[in-house]
């Protein structure tokens, strides 16, 4: 009697361990390839095209760089962009497999600036992700907008990035780096 006992605790314990091994889900492995970025600021005409992380770092002086091509061009005033609205252009330029910049519309928004588009302008949101610095309105000149826009929904649906805001009235689509959502 003690044997089978023995067994059918064994048999629970193999049935519990491949069920708990069933649910462990690997994780992700961190990439330490070169991350580049190619912008181009449709109000000032600057452009820019670098790598701007490597080694597993990112590169500061190539950041600086980089949050001033996404200024606000109304008031020239810079604020530091979140990593990870760079990282969502930066695969939203591999997804789409484009090698011209991307065309930005609007990166960081100070709150002034922010406040008078809201007035003026229907689509604005108050405390819009642009005053964060964690959003860019965009276009691909080689990709139509429903290109850009449905690239920009598949890597939000498999990576989990942020909101995705489709504008084609004004020729842009928006990504953002805050909670995933669509509209």
């Amino acid at each position: 009697m003690s044997s089978s006992l023995l067994s059918r605790r064994r048999i629970l314990g193999v049935a519990a361990v491949a069920t708990g091994v069933a649910f462990i889900r690997p994780a992700p492995a961190i990439s330490f390839a070169p991350r580049s970025i190619s912008l181009y600021n449709m109000h000032t005409s600057e452009t820019l095209r670098e790598v701007y992380w490597a080694d597993g770092h990112y590169i500061r002086e190539v950041v600086r760089d980089i949050n001033w091509i996404l200024r606000d061009h109304h008031s020239d005033e810079v604020r530091p962009m979140n990593a990870g609205v760079l990282d969502v252009l930066s695969r939203l330029r591999d997804r789409l497999e484009i090698h011209e910049p991307i065309q930005v519309v609007c990166g960081y928004r100070s709150p002034e600036t922010n406040h008078q588009l809201w007035l003026h302008e229907s689509g604005v949101a108050s405390n819009s992700y642009h005053m964060y610095g964690m959003a860019v309105d965009m276009r691909c000149e080689q990709r139509s907008l429903s290109q850009v826009h449905n690239a920009a929904l598949s890597l939000a649906d498999q990576c989990r990035l942020g909101g995705v805001g489709y504008y084609p009235e004004s020729d842009f689509v928006h990504v953002d780096c805050g909670p995933q959502r669509t509209w």
